[in-house]
C-alpha cells in the first residue's frame, strides 16, 4: 500500500518502488525529505570474457547491461549525478551509506567528498563464505567497503552506539563486521531457477545499518532498488522506504518479497538508547528537589575522596571547588572525570551512586 507524506506542497511516495532513472526521480522528489540514504551502485566491474571454475563451468558473474560503462570518465560523470542528487534529497542531519568493490569504491570516494559530504567511516564488510578465487591469480576478494557520510560536516546524524554495542555482546561495534554472503534460502531466484540479482545484498547488512544510524518512522532511500533489500529490512524494522528501480524483473521480485515481510510490533522495534540521547540533568536539580541535601557529604567510588554539596550545585573538597566532574578530577589527577559514576551518597548506610538520582528524574520526564 503507497503512504504518503507530505513535504511542503509535495508529497513523498512512502513504501513504494519507483519506476525510472535514479537521477530523473530524486531529481523530482522534495528537496531534504529523506533521513538516510543507503545505495549500492553499479560497481563498474570491467569484465573482460567468461570466467569458469576448475571444472569448467561456468561462473555466473556480473555482466549485465547496468554495471556497462563506456569508460571511467563516464563512469565519474554518472556517480557525480546521482550523488548530487542524493545529497539534495538528504535533511541537514542526513547520511548516506555507499557500499562498493575495489573497482569503484575509491572513485565514489572522492566523489562523495568533491560534492561536499563529510565522511565518517569506511567500513569493511567481511564475508564469511567468499567466492573463491578460480583463476588463482590474485587474493581471494573477500570484502566490500562501505563509506558512511554526513550530508556536511557538522552534521547531527543519528548514530544508535549503544543499540550496536548491544548486537555486539556488549563490545564496541568495530568498522570490520563479518556477515556472509547470500546463500540458501536468502538467495532470491527468478522463474527459470537462477539468482534474481547477482550482487543481492544479505538482509544481516542492513539490519545493522538501519538500527545502527536510523530510528523508526525515518525515511530510507535505496536508488539502486534492486530486489529490495533494502525495502525489507526497512518494513520490518518500522522504518519508510522509497525504492527507485528501472529494471522490470528486479521491481517485481522486489515487490514479491516485501509484501510477503511482517513488521516487528512496537516493544520489539525499540534499541538501546544512546546516552547522548537522554535528557540532560544538571546536578544542580538533585539539590533543588532535595534529594541531596547542602553540607552532605559524598564519597567517591574508590572511597579515598570525599566532598561537600553546596546550595548551587557544586561541590568543595579539601582544596578544591567545582562542578562534580571538575572537583572530582582534581582529585585524581586526572585530565577529566565523570562525576555522575565517580560520586556516592550514603543512605541507610549504603552507599549509592548518585546517578541513581539522575535517572530517576530522567524516568520521570519520559513517563
Amino acid at each position: 500500500m503507497t503512504m504518503t507524506k507530505t513535504t511542503g506542497a509535495a508529497a513523498l511516495p512512502l513504501n513504494t518502488i519507483l519506476d525510472g532513472d535514479c537521477i530523473e526521480i530524486m531529481n523530482d522528489l522534495p528537496a531534504e525529505s529523506v533521513d538516510l540514504i543507503f545505495a549500492d551502485p553499479p560497481y563498474n566491474l570491467q569484465l573482460r570474457g567468461s570466467l569458469h571454475r576448475p571444472d569448467n563451468s561456468q561462473v555466473d558473474a556480473v555482466d549485465d547491461e547496468w554495471d556497462q560503462f563506456a569508460s571511467f570518465d563516464a563512469y565519474d560523470t554518472f556517480t557525480r549525478d546521482w550523488l548530487r542528487a542524493a545529497r539534495r534529497l538528504l535533511k541537514p542531519n542526513g547520511a548516506i551509506w555507499v557500499i562498493g568493490s575495489y573497482h569503484n569504491i575509491f572513485r565514489v570516494g572522492a566523489a562523495l567528498q568533491n560534492e561536499g559530504f563529510w565522511i565518517l567511516n569506511d567500513v569493511v564488510w567481511r564475508k564469511s563464505n567468499p567466492m573463491p578465487n578460480f583463476r588463482g591469480k590474485r587474493f581471494t576478494n573477500a570484502h566490500e567497503t562501505m563509506i558512511w557520510a554526513s550530508k556536511a560536516e557538522g552534521g547531527k546524524y543519528t548514530f544508535n552506539y549503544e543499540a550496536l554495542k548491544a548486537l555486539n555482546e556488549g563490545i564496541q561495534m568495530r568498522s570490520d563486521w563479518v556477515l556472509p554472503i547470500c546463500t540458501g534460502h536468502e538467495r532470491l531466484k527468478d522463474e527459470n531457477g537462477d539468482k534474481a540479482h547477482p550482487t543481492q545484498k544479505p538482509e544481516s547488512l542492513l539490519h545493522r545499518v538501519l538500527v545502527g544510524s536510523t530510528n523508526p518512522g525515518d525515511v530510507v532511500l535505496d536508488p539502486f532498488f534492486g530486489t529490495g533489500t533494502t525495502g525489507a529490512v526497512a518494513k520490518m524494522l518500522g522504518r519508510e522506504y522509497i525504492g527507485i528501480e528501472r529494471e522490470e524483473s528486479y521491481r517485481k521480485v522486489a515487490q514479491k518479497r516485501i509484501a510477503k515481510v511482517r513488521k516487528f510490533d512496537r516493544e520489539a522495534l525499540q534499541v538501546s538508547a544512546s546516552k547522548r540521547a537522554e535528557p540532560r540533568v544538571p546536578f544542580g536539580q538533585l539539590v533543588e528537589r532535595g534529594m541531596l541535601r547542602p553540607g552532605e557529604e559524598l564519597y567517591s567510588m574508590n572511597k579515598r575522596y570525599k566532598a561537600k554539596v553546596r546550595a548551587d550545585g557544586t561541590l568543595i573538597g579539601a582544596d578544591i571547588k567545582g562542578s562534580i566532574h571538575q572537583v572530582g578530577a582534581h582529585l585524581e589527577g586526572a585530565p577529566s572525570c565523570n562525576g555522575w559514576t565517580y560520586w556516592c551518597f550514603k543512605r541507610d548506610g549504603k552507599v549509592v551512586p548518585i546517578d541513581v538520582l539522575r535517572q530517576q528524574i530522567r524516568a520521570e520526564m519520559q513517563a
